[in-house]
């Protein structure tokens, strides 16, 4: 059975390296210089661990999104890791707040989502934001840039010119979480690939990451629906 993969080159890049991504799509990272018949014979040397990393149960592939819940007064939402109640206000609120409930106005349906989507990810770059600068120091790496991004499949990634983004979405999630989450992505900028010694700057870090690691992989795909 033949591997498909899709292979991203730069110029700054000196090793290759293979990711899967959450919806079991393949990537192969690899220098300008490197020819295809190479990538083709590394990336078949790993196929043993490319079918055990997509059949992880952190993987995704074919899950059908749940549309998420029904933006009406009883139901609940999810934010850092806890659920609170919703409640639509008809008259006097013009955009979603929180005071240990949801307070959504009642405007038409598909609206809500959209408010409730924003307040996450204004709340993201308020609170994510903070901790990556303070992580960033603590590691003793520079950050050239922190960006929300809305990518449904990665909780956070690294760019060659030093800049993280990190998913709207980890709101949701406890913030031991969050913090593992974005230690993980830093010590990328010291560490490029999944070594024992990338694995032991993370734990140093954030000795909650086994259990981050484990919440994620129970509640990931609750996570990735849209609200």
């Amino acid at each position: 059975m033949e591997l498909e993969y899709t292979v991203i080159r730069s110029a700054k890049r000196r090793k290759l390296t293979i990711t899967v991504e959450r919806d079991c799509s393949v990537v192969v990272h690899a220098p300008v210089g490197i020819s295809e018949e190479k990538i083709q014979k590394i990336v078949e040397s790993k196929r043993q661990w490319i079918y055990e990393k997509t059949g992880h149960p952190q993987k995704y592939r074919g899950l059908p999104h749940p549309p998420g819940k029904e933006l009406v007064s009883g139901e609940s939402a999810l934010y850092l890791g806890r659920q609170y109640r919703i409640e639509v206000v008809k008259k006097g609120l013009a955009e979603v707040r929180f005071t240990q409930r949801f307070l959504i106005p009642a405007v038409q349906e598909g609206k809500r989502r959209d408010a409730l989507k924003e307040w996450y990810i204004d709340k993201a770059k308020e609170k994510i934001i903070p901790r990556v600068k303070l992580h960033a120091r603590e590691l003793g790496v520079d950050v050239a840039g922190v960006r929300i991004v809305d990518n449904r499949y990665r909780w956070g990634s690294c760019t060659l010119k030093d800049n993280v983004n990190f998913n709207w979405r980890l709101i949701k999630a406890p913030m031991f979480v969050i913090d593992y989450v974005i230690i993980h992505e830093l010590a990328h900028l010291i560490e490029a690939n999944h070594t024992p010694r990338f694995w032991n700057i993370v734990r140093t870090q954030s000795p909650t990451m086994d259990k981050a690691r484990a919440w994620l992989k129970e509640h990931g795909g609750l996570l990735e629906q849209e609200i």
